[in-house]
């Protein structure tokens, strides 16, 4: 008997204005028999309309596009549909855009040009409740901070301050990296990794990646060292 446990289907709408574009997102992404493409439309105001119809988990969105680009876009479904989870896909790599993106609600952003692989896995990341930045997205993003991150006091909101390895735990959060991945970089378990990101959000009172991210960026939180 098998009982290996079938991946659960993710359903997309795919918003971009270029309709090879949204042929060839579609063909790559529904390689994969976990993944349905249930719309693809050209602007975002077509993505809200027909997203608020169909229900899917995943909205992949360009930047620019007419009528209503991403970002606006970004910013009426967090208003509206605050449920469905938004990945930017644009050749816009300049930070202003990044830092707009993640600012309007968007859980990740990935370039065009990367490699089918790592867009299913940023679609897959995001499903799941977390953040994904391509790594040349990340690296655009954090390029005024440097390498060090900033040690942090206590806000000005009664926030406590982050201890020195919880900020190298959010610092990494924000490149998109998973519990493991950030137990192998700072050389602690798992469960470490767990345990401060829990810390994290007690003393933030933040409760979701997005959140954690545009704090990080506030704050002039980088890669840990």
């Amino acid at each position: 008997m098998n009982t290996t446990r079938a991946r659960p289907l993710i359903r997309l709408l795919i918003a971009d204005d270029h309709p090879m574009v949204r042929e060839g997102l579609k063909v790559s992404l529904e390689s994969e028999h976990f993944i349905e493409v249930i719309a693809d439309v050209s602007n975002g105001q077509q993505a809200l309309e027909q997203a608020a119809l169909l229900g899917p988990d995943v909205v992949l969105l360009d930047i620019s596009m007419p009528v209503m680009g991403g970002l606006e876009a970004c910013k009426s479904f967090r208003q509206r549909l605050p449920e469905i989870r938004l990945l930017i896909v644009t050749m816009h790599d300049n930070r202003e855009y990044i830092l707009k993106a993640v600012q309007a609600g968007a859980a990740g952003y990935v370039l065009k040009d990367v490699p089918t692989e790592e867009l299913l896995l940023a679609v897959q990341t995001v499903f799941q409740g977390g953040t994904y930045f391509s790594s040349s997205v990340a690296k655009t993003l954090f390029s005024e901070f440097g390498t060090a991150p900033t040690r942090l006091s206590a806000g000005s909101h009664g926030q406590q301050a982050l201890s020195p390895r919880e900020t190298d735990v959010l610092a990494l959060l924000t490149e998109g990296m998973g519990n493991k991945e950030i137990a192998s970089q700072l050389s602690i378990s798992v469960r470490t990794v767990e345990a401060h990101r829990l810390k994290i959000k007690q003393k933030l009172g933040i409760n979701n990646s997005a959140g954690l991210i545009r704090y990080a960026l506030d704050h002039g939180i980088g890669k840990p060292v």
